[in-house]
């Protein structure tokens, strides 16, 4: 699911601070293309926590809703696919528990297969998946 969330930059006294009012988090960047790369980083890692949770991720604000505290800040839009963002940053691994016929596995080990590679090309293949 891809959303656009908006995000007010502000000149810090050595950076750009992007707050983010849907999700109530504060970053940072060197310039605004970075504070939008960490605004971007963050609604993305706070995303899929919530959904880790069960919890529903807020609706976006429309823009023209969006308040500042000075008229110097800038309000601009970051996007999010949340999909993606998942496929590229969370990397744990899970276990996993399968069940295979018995001959199958004695072939399988006297050929020195590694279960969890062949598994994981599998489900990609399965799901159309590429990369990572």
């Amino acid at each position: 699911m891809k959303r656009a969330y908006p995000v007010i930059l502000s000149q810090g006294e050595k950076f750009i601070v992007a707050y983010i009012p849907d999700f109530d988090i504060n970053t940072q960047g060197e310039d605004i293309a970075d504070a939008m790369k960490m605004a971007r980083d963050a609604v993305g890692i706070i995303g899929i926590d919530m959904e880790d949770e069960g919890e529903s991720l807020p609706e976006p604000t429309v823009v023209s809703k969006v308040k500042t505290d000075s008229a110097d800040d800038v309000v601009t839009l970051v996007d999010v696919d949340f999909e993606e963002y998942r496929r590229k940053n969370d990397l744990r691994a899970v276990k996993k528990n399968c069940t295979i016929p018995s001959w199958l596995n004695f072939e399988a080990e006297k050929a020195g297969v590694n279960f969890s590679a062949i598994l994981t090309a599998a489900l990609k293949r399965e799901l159309k998946i590429q990369g990572r």
